[in-house]
């Protein structure tokens, strides 16, 4: 016999749509759909490179991370080992990942470097509705598939999106 399977359905807060929660961002507070944040724009798939590997956490309070931020292991899939190749000639590089534990989106707010009250594209925080971090990283050593870097300010199990050189690295 067949589960009778009910689907939640949300309201957005500016069109009053109903639409099924993966539809939906919630921004201050705001449920928004994706057709009133993107207009008629389709999503396109991303798919993890490895990840970061330390012992960093989200602060329980406030804005950044707790643990030791002394170095991070970037562990790619086997599948990445050809695009390894002369990586370790790089002293730095730019890392791309996802804020995989964030939470809400904020427009507004103030920032943790500063206090000073500024928006989503003024800061670097997790709350945002990319969700896409990048940073710059030095390059401690390579083994395998493990890159091991300073400076990332990732949480463990971080998914890594990207890696590219730094540019002008070498000046």
């Amino acid at each position: 016999m067949a589960k009778n399977k009910t689907r939640a359905i949300i309201e957005c807060s500016r069109c009053h749509e109903k639409v099924s929660p993966d539809e939906i961002e919630v921004i201050d507070g705001e449920q928004l759909c994706h057709h009133c944040l993107y207009g008629g724009l389709k999503p396109f798939k991303i798919y993890p490179i490895g990840f970061v590997r330390n012992n960093l956490k989200r602060a329980r309070t406030g804005f950044g991370t707790d643990g030791d931020r002394s170095s991070s292991c970037i562990e790619l899939l086997d599948s990445q080992r050809p695009f390894l190749y002369r990586i370790e000639e790089e002293d730095h590089l730019t890392i791309v990942y996802y804020f995989h534990e964030s939470g809400g989106v904020r427009s507004v707010f103030r920032r943790g470097l500063d206090g000073k009250k500024v928006g989503v594209f003024s800061s670097r925080t997790p709350y945002r509705l990319s969700r896409i971090a990048i940073q710059d990283v030095r390059l401690l050593k390579v083994e395998g598939n493990k890159l091991f870097v300073e400076g990332l300010d990732a949480v463990n199990g971080s998914p890594v999106l990207d890696i590219k050189m730094k540019w002008n690295s070498k000046e």
